[in-house]
């Protein structure tokens, strides 16, 4: 069959006048990607030696904090404003309580100032959350006979880490844990010791979700647990939960929450659409390691372009709706801006 010249359907409307050429294209575009909304996620480990590669995040890497330093710059050179921390500590310090936590001299309290002496314009994120510290891998305090995390007594830690952080210069503190009331704690002790200015990012909507794995490995929150698998469903949102996720968003902006975050994004995001549609506040998204590892593997295989899927994945978090973004994919994003 060829194609009638003779042949005209009687249009109004031809939706594909505006993609004619890439300058009508760029005209009608309503969604932008730009190196600004990006924040990346940085694993952080003690001592002055080598970059740690991990091997289920293919180019992410431990760093130690004379390394973090070199990072930031070449971030800030990029146009990342904002970084998040993580640290990655040794065995010998994590407990059943998660007291070095609590330690002012604390390996991601180190990390924060040594940012802020070297790199002040630098946003710092830190996460508020206990399984980096414990034995067990869980968020908070864990009553075995229970199997279940206790609520207050977590809470009370989290505040005191809140107050630390802000002490060494951070910008955000970022509750990761979703213990009950968290938030509005937080804000109290934080008005409390004059860190009024010190921002809230909270994790709002954080699902029990199984894109957590490569996560586990980099803080060792896996190792400590002896499994990928830790059940964290009595704390962490039921992925079939809609109503239940805007239940959580708006008692965090009740009490305090300066930046709401959905977390996973790219499974999640339906929730950050109806998010962005029942707030004003700034809403972040975190596409976690789970999803990078993902993007990376079926690359490696041959099945997709990395870069195509990467940049469709990042815009498709920015048109749900999130302003700011969490991702592995930062630098590599920046970098390929930079290159053009």
């Amino acid at each position: 069959m060829t194609a009638s010249s003779d042949f005209r359907l009687d249009l109004i409307h031809r939706p594909r006048r505006m993609r004619r050429t890439a300058a009508l294209r760029a005209l009608a575009n309503e969604t932008e990607l730009q190196v600004h909304h990006l924040i990346q996620p940085i694993f952080v480990i003690d001592g002055d030696g080598a970059a740690e590669p991990i091997e289920s995040m293919p180019g992410i890497s431990r760093l130690t904090i004379p390394l973090l330093i070199a990072e930031c710059r070449e971030l800030a050179a990029l146009g990342i404003s904002a970084v998040a921390l993580f640290p990655k500590l040794d065995d010998s310090l994590k407990t059943d309580d998660g007291r070095e936590a609590l330690n002012p001299g604390t390996l991601v309290l180190r990390a924060i100032r040594a940012i802020k002496v070297e790199l002040p314009q630098m946003a710092v994120i830190t996460d508020l959350a206990l399984d980096p510290y414990t034995v067990h891998g869980h968020d908070g305090l864990f009553d075995v006979q229970a199997g279940d995390l206790v609520n207050d007594a977590t809470v009370e830690i989290l505040a005191e880490m809140a107050v630390l952080a802000a002490e060494a210069g951070v910008d955000f503190v970022a509750p990761s844990d979703m213990m009950d009331g968290r938030v509005g704690a937080i804000r109290a002790v934080l008005d409390d010791n004059g860190f009024e200015k010190t921002s809230i990012m909270a994790y709002s909507a954080k699902f029990a979700s199984a894109f957590y794995g490569p996560f586990r490995d980099a803080v060792g929150s896996a190792s400590s647990a002896g499994t990928h698998h830790l059940d964290k469903r009595t704390y962490q949102l039921n992925p079939g939960n809609r109503r239940e996720a805007l239940i959580e968003v708006a008692l965090d902006e009740e009490e305090g929450a300066d930046v709401l975050m959905v977390k996973p994004a790219g499974p999640y995001l339906d929730i950050i659409r109806e998010v962005r549609e029942s707030t004003e506040l700034p809403l972040a998204a975190y596409q976690v390691s789970g999803e990078y590892a993902q993007l990376h593997a079926a690359a490696e295989r041959g099945w997709l372009d990395l870069e195509r899927c990467r940049d469709e994945s990042l815009l498709a978090i920015r048109r749900a709706g999130a302003d700011m973004i969490l991702t592995y994919f930062a630098r590599a994003y920046a970098e390929s801006v930079a290159l053009g």
